[in-house]
Parts: structure tokens; C-alpha cells; sequence
């Protein structure tokens, strides 16, 4: 057993300025601490396998889930099921880092979506 945090935690880098750190990165799960600087956003897109949580640490998010905008603030989640469009947008002034939580794994489950 090993106690992790972003220090020892594998880091990688997404989008225009985002951080992303495995925490736990199995088959089966995967937890991820990300970073969001104002006015960063991910690509709308699905998972076909993998169920979601997000959950808010620090900030402001908007996460769009098949069209409908969704305003979370910090210790505030949400679920997306597999197969359903979502997007993570940062459009506050403030950066915004979070869990996502995904079972199994969502990388290389991950397909592009047309927009809404």
C-alpha cells in the first residue's frame, strides 16, 4: 500500500493547458485529480464502456451532459453514464480542479461526439 497524491502520481498533460494526475490507474477503476485554467475545455464526447463521476474540489465547472449545461461548484458531482455525450468547461476566472472517477477505465474508451 501506498499512500498517493500529485507528487508520485503519474501526470500528464491534456487540452490548452490542462494537468491531469492518475491516482489509482487500474482495469477496473481510475481516479484522476485534474487542473482546468479559466477558459480551458475538453472536446464533447462519450465513453462506451466507462461510467463517470466528476466531482468538483475547487472552483467553478460547467459540464455540458447531452446538451443540458450543468453549473457545479466546489463539493458538488455528477455521474455520466456510459454511452452519453459530455463536455468539462471552465468558464470562470478562477481555475478549477476535480476528481473523475471512471469504471471501468476511460482511457481508450473515449469516441469524439458530434455537437449538439
Amino acid at each position: 500500500m501506498q499512500i498517493v497524491d500529485r507528487s508520485n502520481s503519474e501526470h500528464y498533460l491534456w487540452g490548452a493547458g490542462c494537468d491531469g494526475w492518475h491516482l489509482l490507474k487500474r482495469d477496473d477503476i481510475s481516479i484522476i485529480t485534474e487542473r482546468v485554467p479559466p477558459g480551458a475545455n475538453e472536446q464533447l464526447h462519450y465513453h462506451v464502456h466507462s461510467r463517470q463521476f466528476f466531482y468538483i474540489l475547487t472552483g467553478e465547472a460547467t459540464i455540458e451532459v447531452e446538451g443540458v449545461r450543468h453549473s457545479l461548484r466546489a463539493n458538488q458531482g455528477i455521474e455520466i453514464p456510459p454511452g452519453v455525450a459530455h463536455q468539462f468547461w471552465n468558464e470562470s476566472s478562477s481555475e478549477v480542479t476535480f476528481l473523475a472517477i471512471s469504471m471501468p477505465k476511460a482511457h481508450g474508451d473515449r469516441v469524439e461526439a458530434a455537437s449538439l
